[in-house]
């Protein structure tokens, strides 16, 4: 069955021969009501061809800057200076080989990663990979639920129990969305960056950072995996930025262009799906390094090294800075920053859910269930603790992240690197080399994360 094809019904399609290396056969494509509805130019420049391709690589980019990442960066700012700066730039480099493998696994294979694992293993492996892809999306929806509160309580004076309440309202935001159209969805998106850009831009040059030893922060030390609050902060930077549902997410929204099905038409597809993401994620990358040199330059400067809560950001950084916009620019890229967020996140959720277990819900009944999964101990730690409880909160959600992403990138790296799977569109040595290796480093680093804690 051609990858681009529509889907034939279940008792249909199993009586097909089972393409390829895969246990059965593709069902449904991902997304199905996007699916091939944006249009791309058969002729015609390489930069028209690159447009409509360009917009997928903008929803994933949010997610490896959501207000989880704003706390671990944050944090890392305010209590190392500058020297986490390697950690973000090492997380993005990973980030880019990792969504290219995603393009190319969506494209080349016509499904997106839960499929794939729903299709390659047994039902005994593959539902312990949703259940695991699930707990990560809750995480990233708890960073997100709390970060837009936070936003409300500093813009409009919400309280932050109310404001966990109101965000999940935004399942309307989204269906509107929706109901217009994929094309609006990327615009509401780098709509959205270009604001949070645009708040950052302002307060760097306010802070006035020195730049010297901002470009000597990207060289990575030894020190990092020898701190071990160092290294805790290090996989919460990483957590954030290589995020497992954008694995997911990646591999699905790939398949929103109609790309033609020849391989020609493929192989362009792939490579211009990665100029998208890899450009979108560099724009990722200026925004977490200016969270993160923002906090260096304000907190750690003035030796207030335990600044994590937004909150405090929010309030520190006028006296600092000496100025009252700068608080105020730094809540409205917060509020953006939570509202993108969302958006992706309940993508996300719909291709896991539909992917691996085949369940197809409506939009605001995923929407909503996913949000009261996370909504719950969002609730009760404000509840309990107040604005104190919620920086911890975040930083845990990421780290957590941190340690569902071998689940997500082994898969990833198993599926585009067999041949017998991906034929003509098998990822090439180096690239699945590079994979492989960062696969590695994350396991590694979990394992000795995990160590260090256990033994106190």
């Amino acid at each position: 069955m051609d990858a681009r094809s529509p889907s034939l019904p279940p008792d249909q399609a199993a009586a097909l021969p089972v393409p390829g290396g895969w246990r059965k056969p593709r069902g449904e494509p991902s997304l199905t009501g996007m699916f091939a509805s944006v249009r791309v130019a058969k002729t015609g420049s390489f930069w028209r061809k690159l447009a409509a391709f360009m917009g997928p690589g903008y929803l994933v980019a949010t997610g490896y800057m959501d207000p989880g990442n704003w706390a671990t960066s944050l944090a890392g700012g305010s209590k190392f200076g500058y020297a986490l700066l390697a950690v973000a730039l090492i997380s993005n480099i990973m980030a880019i080989i990792l969504q290219a493998l995603c393009a190319r696994l969506g494209v080349g294979s016509g499904r997106d990663l839960a499929q794939a694992c729903r299709d390659a293993f047994p039902k005994a492996l593959a539902w312990p990979l949703w259940l695991l892809a699930e707990i990560a999306i809750a995480a990233t929806d708890l960073a997100e639920i709390i970060g837009t509160a936070i936003g409300l309580n500093l813009l409009f004076g919400i309280p932050l129990e109310i404001g966990v309440i109101v965000t999940a309202l935004d399942v309307f935001l989204i269906l509107a969305l929706q109901a217009i159209g994929f094309r609006w969805i990327e615009a509401f998106i780098v709509g959205m960056l270009g604001i949070i850009s645009a708040c950052f831009a302002i307060q760097i040059a306010m802070a006035d950072p020195n730049w010297g030893e901002v470009i000597r922060g990207f060289a990575p030390t030894t020190q990092i995996v020898a701190n071990r609050d160092m290294l805790y902060l290090a996989l919460g930077i990483l957590g954030a930025t290589v995020m497992p549902h954008n694995l997911y997410l990646h591999s699905g929204l790939v398949q929103t262009r109609a790309y033609g099905d020849s391989v020609p038409e493929k192989k362009e597809a792939i490579k211009l799906a990665t100029i998208d993401s890899t450009i979108a994620l560099c724009l990722a990358l200026l925004i977490n390094a200016s969270i993160l040199i923002l906090a260096a330059s304000t907190f750690y400067k003035a030796g207030k090294t335990d600044v994590a809560e937004l909150e405090q950001v929010h309030s520190f950084l006028a006296p600092l800075l000496g100025s009252t916009l700068a608080p105020t620019l730094f809540a409205i890229a917060l509020l953006c920053c939570g509202l993108s967020s969302t958006v992706t996140a309940t993508l996300s959720g719909q291709i896991v859910m539909e992917g691996f277990i085949n369940i197809r819900l409506a939009p605001w009944l995923r929407r909503l269930t996913t949000r009261m999964v996370a909504i719950i101990p969002a609730a009760l730690v404000t509840l309990w603790y107040g604005e104190k409880g919620t920086a911890q909160l975040l930083i845990f959600s990421q780290v957590i992240l941190s340690l569902q992403l071998p689940f997500a990138i082994i898969p990833l790296v198993m599926f585009t690197a067999s041949k017998a799977k991906m034929g003509e569109f098998v990822a090439p040595r180096w690239l699945t080399a590079a994979a492989a290796l960062i696969a590695a480093v994350v396991v590694t680093l979990n394992v000795k994360l995990l160590i260090d804690f256990a033994l106190g």
